[in-house]
């Protein structure tokens, strides 16, 4: 998310065009109105002007930028909306680069569907640096450099590129880089630093790199934690996920592994048959995606199902033992006792509520405040509840939104304050112990449930209004009265 404020920017790069992606084609229907064609799938764009039309054939080889101004003429205006829309569904790339055939130097490929190039203002006296969380990978033969925090990835096109953005891993005023044969150019630095890939640095505020690069939600991160949380999820970037079955080539796995060889020693003699409420609730769990909209589960129900899973039952505190005489030399810490475990007891998960049907609560979003045992309404817009909730519905390959969808938001400082490099794998492992407990207790009060593989991170920063690293979901469970009782 960007900060608040005005951010002054620089002319539109004359070298820096727009054109279309892959196998997208334009047609435009006896209307006037513009369709994008994907692969069969076709894409309303709205209706323009012939002479729009005809610019528009443009971006199949590229269009520059500057060349269709929001403050130009009448067809600049609409052109500009076009590739506004065509942007907002992923359709375009951009191109930077010297001439006007092949790849040129660089192109951008956009992560998120808000991404638009913008080029801040860079003096000869700032100095820039790569972020900790850059990185440069090789994809298809080329080289493309991105950041868990951009908008966009870079496709490297010319390797002296690669070698002078090399030179960034110290920081570097403007001013020197300029003096060097490889320079890369103003534009893409500006892109670079718009895209957080780059930063600048003061170097009399005696910061480290690390301090020097964000606030302290972001300090506490570690480089593969955070690349491993936006790209296992939704919102920032445009890879393809989830059951899309890459590797039908393969033969999978056997779903029981072939046994090892030798004798075996049989535990059955052992089992009992006795009955036991634990047990039955473990083999009685299901995956229910089907939910009955004419009897929806009820707020009763909800707040017996929050109390038996995840409110806070007490808390108590401890000095921080920093290895000293054992008395306790650290700072004194406040932990909390909940139904279900968490690793050195953090408990960095936050529940929201994302209410479709529920009997005596209206319609909305909500947080669980696990102290209070209470629902505290928050003024997410109607269209970002609607996509989260359609969202789930989706994953689930399921017939309608779920009635409740409960978001499971990990704190992340909570957690990284303390572990260095498994802190999200930890988180990971605090999210399976709630979900299996959820499924328990759903199981228990004759209730439906189901665990949903990702969720659009992007879109829960936006609902709650905080930067996606500070505190992001990690976890999802729909939630409600299922179809037919078991």
């Amino acid at each position: 998310m960007r900060a608040s404020g005005t951010k002054r920017t620089r002319a539109v790069p004359t070298t820096l065009s727009a054109r279309l992606t892959g196998q997208v084609e334009l047609e435009t229907n006896a209307s006037g109105e513009i369709v994008a064609s994907v692969e069969g799938y076709l894409e309303n764009l709205g209706k323009f002007s012939a002479r729009a039309v005809e610019r528009a054939q443009g971006l199949r080889s590229g269009l520059l930028l500057g060349s269709f101004e929001p403050d130009g003429t009448d067809t600049d205006k609409e052109v500009h909306l076009l590739v506004r829309r065509l942007a907002r569904r992923g359709l375009v790339e951009y191109r930077l680069g010297r001439t006007s055939k092949g790849d040129g130097d660089v192109v951008i490929e956009p992560q998120v569907p808000s991404y638009w190039p913008r080029t801040p203002s860079l003096a000869s006296d700032d100095v820039l640096v790569l972020s900790r969380f850059a990185y440069m990978r090789q994809r298809a033969g080329r080289l493309v450099l991105e950041s868990p925090r951009a908008g966009a990835l870079f496709k490297i096109c010319d390797p002296r590129i690669a070698a002078a953005l090399a030179v960034l891993c110290a920081p570097q005023p403007i001013k020197r880089l300029r003096r060097r044969a490889d320079f890369p150019g103003l534009d893409l630095l500006a892109l670079l630093v718009d895209s957080q890939i780059l930063f600048k640095i003061d170097t009399a505020d005696g910061k480290t790199l690390r301090a020097a690069e964000g606030n302290e939600n972001l300090v506490v991160w570690d480089f593969h934690d955070l690349l491993f949380h936006t790209r296992s999820t939704e919102g920032r970037h445009a890879n393809p996920i989830g059951g899309l079955y890459p590797h039908l080539g393969i033969t999978p796995p056997p779903a029981v592994r072939p046994p090892w060889p030798g004798e075996k020693l049989s535990l059955r003699r052992f089992s009992t048959e006795a009955a036991s409420p634990a047990a039955d609730l473990l083999r009685a769990r299901r995956s229910i995606r089907d939910f009955d909209d004419e009897r929806p589960i009820t707020l009763a129900e909800l707040a017996r199902f929050l109390d038996r899973t995840a409110r806070i039952q007490s808390t108590w505190s401890s000095r921080l033992d920093l290895g000293g005489d054992g008395q306790g030399d650290g700072p004194m810490l406040m932990y909390t006792v909940r139904p279900y475990p968490s690793g050195g007891s953090s408990y960095e998960l936050e529940l929201y509520l994302a209410v479709d049907k529920c009997e005596g609560l209206e319609r909305g979003f909500y947080h669980y405040d696990a102290g209070d045992h209470a629902l505290a309404p928050i003024g997410a817009r109607t269209a970002e509840l609607d996509a989260m909730l359609n969202g789930a519905e989706f994953a689930m390959g399921a017939p309608a939104p779920p009635q409740v969808l409960i978001t499971m938001a990990a704190r992340f400082g909570r957690t990284s304050w303390k572990y260095s490099s498994i802190a999200y794998s930890l988180i990971l492992k605090d999210v399976g112990v709630l979900l299996q407990t959820f499924y328990l207790m759903a199981t228990d009060m004759e209730l439906g449930g189901c665990a949903i593989g990702t969720t659009n991170i992007d879109l829960f920063a936006k609902m709650i209004g905080t930067e996606l690293h500070a505190e992001g979901p990690v976890g999802q469970f729909a939630l409600g009265r299922p179809r037919t009782q078991r």
